[in-house]
């Protein structure tokens, strides 16, 4: 008898789910289902007796885990699915670091750095070391950094490697080995760790430790891994080395799909996966439901032209559909002229939304044609991928105060908010204090800490005065947070920073966006201490701070008005649908 939740699954996916022993690579076609398989797959491990802590799902968007959480609990139930290990890569192995801290020698509370957290603090450092900014450009030095931490090269490695260096040179960039030495050397004065870190140090602690390793070996009987084709080495090695005694590793992916070697996903990682494992499995997902039969065959007998791939027949029971037009422009102009126009005439003719539109690009710099042109037309656009909700000023200024009542010793927090709201400490003071406690090996915590006993920066009294009652408001803050859950605790510091009444007080159009952007993160934030309270999970502001840090760029999409043309690289637009797409600049 065939279960329920296999009723709704074809033969093929039927077959990917039951067969829960050993490797299995599931090779899914897009709009394969992909997602409804993994998460039967899981689904049944449960129902066949499986401990739901000891399944590891590893995803590459907290949406995508969220959403097979939930499927999961609709299937056996919530008070079971709550204790599976399911989230990113990030969200987990930030988990093992924070239980394994006193191994790694860094506080439980690390900070988790943002890019532009990143990109500060090596501004910061290409400075303290006399370097021309024009050539050492921060977003260029944080690439070099994150490559060599995602192939699990540390700064000894870096600075022992001739082929690195000879690369660096080449660049125009010959000191970033003496920068990545220092930017991890003051990572760990903050206290704070980059998204890179969170692989490369589980990495290292499973090299370390083996004893570790084993514990999260036998803690684990299962492993997943979503979008498998996307994984880079640090990823691949920690996936290898958790399902090593068991094998029984379940990958899905699509070798088709590969389109994030710039970020390093290697797609060696997939087409390796059967020599990896010789006693493996593979599934073939090859219907794919989404697409028009003349798209996949449009897509089929390009793909055909890849070298090395996984040999693969999708098709499509859909409709043929329309066919596929090719517009061609002699010019920029003309072919945003020519998409706005078509965009206005099908609108006319077929009563489409504007939401029912896609243009897509390589890259960013490509969307300003077609922004002008479709504000000729008044027609109502939006750029994904933009400025997210937690980017914004006013938003990474108040999570600055939460993270430093946290971790105190988080250098880039403390910068950013010892003089905001404005309370007389300029950036002459500051920059002497940072230089102390560079001087010292320590953080500008605690030097400020130290005042008026300890004087290392030479301060007026004045000044010191100043920073004592800063010092004072967020030992105040500690206390709130430690007594609180995460929402009363935020908005105490909301409202006693002087944030909220600033804020409040700017009439202007920005001063009131603003204004609701922080009363729409407390509202965001009374939301998760009221549902971690209802699933029995910790409802402090330390872990509405670890979920805001892991968000990635497709969770943090807070366009309200959803009614817009949506342009995109075709990067983001992968695993989206809209019903007219324009891929444009393919010249």
């Amino acid at each position: 008898m065939v279960l329920d939740y296999l009723k709704d699954l074809n033969k093929a996916q039927q077959e990917a789910v039951v067969s829960t022993e050993g490797p299995a690579l599931i090779i899914a076609g897009a709009g394969s289902g992909k997602t409804r398989v993994l998460t039967y797959r899981i689904a049944h491990l449960l129902k066949q007796g499986a401990r739901p802590s000891s399944i590891l799902a590893l995803t590459f968007t907290n949406k995508a885990a969220r959403e097979m959480k939930e499927r999961i609990a609709g299937v056996v139930g919530e008070n079971t699915a709550r204790y599976l290990w399911m989230g990113t890569f990030h969200s987990i192995f930030s988990r093992i670091l924070r239980a394994e801290h006193e191994t790694i020698n860094f506080p439980s509370n690390f900070t988790i750095f943002d890019a532009a957290d990143s990109k500060s603090l090596i501004k910061t450092i290409i400075k303290s070391f006399q370097l021309d900014d024009k050539m050492y450009k921060p977003g260029s030095v944080a690439a070099r950094i994150s490559m060599a931490k995602n192939n699990l090269i540390t700064p000894s490695v870096y600075a022992e490697n001739s082929e690195i260096r000879l690369a660096d040179k080449g660049l125009r960039m010959p000191a970033i080995s003496e920068i990545y030495k220092e930017y991890v050397k003051r990572c760990r004065l903050s206290g704070a760790m980059d998204f890179d870190d969170l692989l490369l140090k589980t990495n290292l602690l499973f090299r370390d430790y083996p004893e570790i390793l084993e514990k999260y070996q036998q803690r684990f009987d299962y492993v997943l891994v979503d979008e498998y084709q996307d994984t880079n080495f640090a990823q691949y090695l920690i996936v290898k080395k958790l399902a090593a005694n068991h094998q029984n590793i379940c990958v899905v992916g699509d070798d088709a799909q590969s389109i994030y070697s710039f970020r390093g996903a290697r797609i060696e990682n997939i087409l390796s996966f059967q020599s990896d494992y010789p006693n493996h499995k593979i599934f073939k997902l090859e219907q794919n439901y989404r697409s028009t039969q003349t798209i996949v065959n449009a897509a089929n007998s390009i793909i055909a032209k890849n070298k090395r791939q996984i040999p693969k027949t999708v098709f499509s029971e859909n409709d043929a559909g329309k066919s596929i037009k090719v517009i061609s422009a002699l010019t920029d102009n003309e072919e945003g002229f020519l998409v706005a126009q078509e965009i206005a005439e099908t609108q006319l003719r077929e009563h489409y939304k504007n939401q029912d539109y896609a243009i897509l690009y390589r890259t960013n710099a490509q969307s300003r044609i077609f922004e002008e042109a479709l504000r000729k037309r008044n027609i109502p656009y939006k750029i994904y991928g933009g400025l997210s909700f937690y980017q914004r000023k006013e938003i990474k200024d108040i999570l600055a105060y939460f993270r430093l009542v946290i971790n105190p010793w988080d250098n880039e927090a403390l910068k950013r908010i010892i003089n905001y709201p404005a309370r007389g400490i300029g950036q002459t003071t500051l920059s002497k204090l940072e230089t102390a406690a560079v001087n010292a090996e320590t953080s500008i915590w605690k030097i400020v800490t130290a005042l008026p006993g300890e004087n290392p920066a030479n301060l007026n009294k004045g000044t010191m005065t100043k920073i004592s009652r800063f010092v004072a408001l967020i030992q105040e803050f500690a206390c709130v947070v430690a007594e609180n859950d995460a929402w009363e605790a935020a908005k105490t510091i909301a409202e006693k920073t002087g944030i909220l009444k600033e804020l409040h007080s700017d009439k202007s159009v920005e001063g009131l966006s603003r204004h609701e952007n922080i009363q729409e993160l407390l509202n965001g934030i009374q939301e998760f201490s009221i549902n971690a309270l209802e699933e029995g999970r910790p409802a402090k502001l330390e872990n509405y701070l670890e979920d805001v840090a892991l968000l990635t760029d497709q969770d943090t999409d807070k366009d309200e008005d959803r009614d817009k043309v949506t342009l995109m690289t075709v990067h983001s637009a992968k695993g989206l649908e809209f019903k007219n797409v324009f891929v444009v600049g393919l010249e």
